[in-house]
């Protein structure tokens, strides 16, 4: 769901030009705040690939052991309601917010797609890596992780069972045929040709 409008205004000392060019040189990967979530994860024994692009969204981190995706975003490119890093500039200030109301939206269609496929996924926020929230929120990090692929096991279990169950069930009623079928030839003389068909149209 997308959140509603929800921003505040900066002032802004800067021209438009050097707005632009001061959002320009942001970089959209191997930011500070992911190396600090990929730093933490391997620490903790986790490993796993970074950008995978046959993914919706290509995610920041991968972790297909636990069948888990992590995006850490910043607070102002991607909309962080109720962030006080999320502050649209009074220069060009309908640019921006079309613009980061576009992320908002990709991000929740890249989520429900990557949802649909199986995946879990965990969203990082900047703000909660500053050094008053960062152990608390690495801490809970690896617990979602953990959680899971504990989940994702039970799943692929009880996919396993129904499957186990279907296929046990298809070869007892392949016996039943079978031993009706010794009771009948056992019992009448049935042309061979007439059988076969009796059994092509019991199999469709």
């Amino acid at each position: 769901m997308v959140p509603a409008m929800d921003y505040r205004l900066m002032a802004d000392k800067m021209t438009a030009e050097q707005r632009h060019k001061c959002m320009s040189h942001i970089r959209s990967r191997d930011t500070k705040p992911e190396k600090t979530v990929r730093r933490h994860l391997f620490s903790e024994g986790f490993r796993y690939r970074l950008n995978v692009r046959y993914l919706p969204g290509s995610p920041d981190i991968v972790l297909a052991k636990y069948h888990t995706v992590i995006f850490v975003n910043g607070c102002f490119w991607h909309g962080h309601k109720d962030c006080r890093h999320y502050v649209i500039p009074k220069t060009n200030t309908a640019f921006w917010s079309d613009k980061i109301q576009r992320n908002i939206r990709r991000d929740s269609a890249v989520c429900i797609r990557l949802e649909a496929l199986g995946w879990k996924v965990i969203t990082v926020w900047e703000c909660e890596l500053e050094p008053s929230r960062r152990d608390d929120t690495l801490s809970c990090l690896v617990g979602k992780i953990k959680k899971n692929g504990d989940d994702w096991l039970k799943e692929q279990d009880s996919i396993r069972l129904v499957r186990e169950s279907i296929r046990n069930e298809r070869m007892e009623s392949r016996r039943r045929r079978m031993r009706l079928q010794s009771e009948i030839d056992s019992l009448y003389k049935i042309p061979e040709r007439i059988r076969k068909a009796s059994e092509n149209n019991t199999d469709e």
